[in-house]
């Protein structure tokens, strides 16, 4: 299988290509696509050997020209990413590339009919009416790789999606699940990137200590799984071994567990059957010892409350929540606001824009460039 791997220098990316190079007889690389980190992007081209390296940051690019393998041919900007992810070539595509810049390409993959690992939200939250009813059109798979989201996957797998009463999906809670409220306004961006139990690059990580990731997910679950705002929960988890439940009419409850490691959703996705060996660890039960569960509390998160009204809305809603919180996660990344302020200004935001569906890519953009107007302009 060729596979062509967007945003190839991230987290996801990476563990993408640990996975490959543990099954060198069924995974090749058509594509390498990154943004800036153009050091990564050289080790990676060295160990996967790719017929095309495109960097979306045309300096990267530069600084790659002459030093990339033998045979590996160049590229940059999106129109190339976008034009290798639907190439013939091309078998699979794993789109790993972080916020809302991750559509077009992954949007064009899907439309060419391709088996998609989804590792970018932001697809569905952003556009998610457009991209399942193209996917629903050409014929192409769209395969979760968020690990709450493949877990979902599997437990639903050979079931009456009729039957389902409830997903719940689980979330860490990130470094702040048991603060005082009242002290998250002092914390540092340094603070809420140190996520207790995976390394997810500044943005995703932030995103989690503020629970707007878990929000965020819970609209993508709504288009993955055609199913109402109701009918989708989320649950504090500390321990992350449970990655989602789903529970059916007759009261069975069936959950998906495996140590937190993306390895094993990303190889899921790749081939779900049959297994593929990823190298993480065995989960001992005994050796854990006890699971945890704790109820959300929206007075520390309140992410989790505003997205049940997003979800209850249109899809300029979810434009413009996640448009608005990409905008102040970076601002509170820069120092500009503080940590309480990143939700604070998408609220904002969400009480001055329009709650009506979306069904064309440019009114995508649209509205969401005029969140993130707004948005800037509460920051300011």
């Amino acid at each position: 299988m060729k596979i062509t791997l967007l945003g190839a220098t991230g987290s996801i990316g990476c563990s993408t290509a640990d996975v490959m190079l543990q099954h060198p007889d069924k995974f090749s690389a058509h594509a390498l696509v990154g943004h800036r980190n153009h050091g990564k992007m050289l080790q990676l081209a060295e160990q996967l050997r790719p017929e095309w390296v495109v960097m979306t940051d045309e300096s990267a690019a530069l600084e790659l020209q002459g030093r990339l393998p033998a045979g590996v041919r160049l590229e940059a900007g999106m129109a190339a990413a976008t034009e290798l992810a639907a190439a013939s070539e091309t078998d699979m595509v794993m789109a790993a590339m972080v916020g809302s810049a991750g559509l077009p390409a992954t949007l064009a993959a899907v439309k060419a009919g391709k088996r998609v690992g989804l590792a970018n939200k932001e697809c569905l939250v952003t556009a998610g009416r457009i991209f399942m009813q193209a996917a629903r059109a050409s014929g192409a798979e769209v395969v979760p790789v968020d690990s709450e989201h493949a877990a979902v996957h599997q437990c639903m797998h050979g079931h009456d999606h009729g039957s389902v009463t409830q997903v719940i999906l689980t979330a860490s809670g990130g470094p702040f699940r048991d603060r005082d409220p009242a002290s998250l306004r002092n914390v540092t961006p340094e603070e809420a990137i140190a996520h207790p139990n995976w390394d997810m690059g500044a943005k995703i990580s932030v995103d989690s200590a503020t629970m707007m990731n878990k929000a965020l997910e819970l609209i993508e679950a709504h288009w993955l799984f055609d199913l109402p705002a109701e009918k989708l929960s989320a649950i504090i988890h500390p321990e992350s071994i449970i990655h989602a439940m789903v529970e059916y009419h007759d009261g069975s409850v069936l959950a998906q567990l495996a140590m937190p490691d993306m390895r094993m959703p990303i190889a899921y996705a790749m081939q779900a059957e049959p297994r593929l060996s990823t190298g993480i660890a065995w989960l001992d039960m005994a050796k854990t010892g006890a699971l945890h569960f704790q109820a959300v509390d929206s007075t520390r998160f309140p992410a989790m409350r505003l997205v049940k009204d997003v979800m209850q809305g249109e899809d300029s809603l979810s434009i413009a929540f996640n448009a608005a919180n990409e905008v102040a996660n970076a601002a509170f990344r820069e120092r500009r606001i503080g940590f309480t302020d990143i939700v604070m200004t998408v609220e904002k935001v969400l009480s001055q824009v329009e709650n009506v569906p979306v069904g064309q890519l440019s009114d995508v953009w649209l509205h969401d460039e005029h969140a993130r107007d707004l948005a800037n302009e509460v920051i300011s």
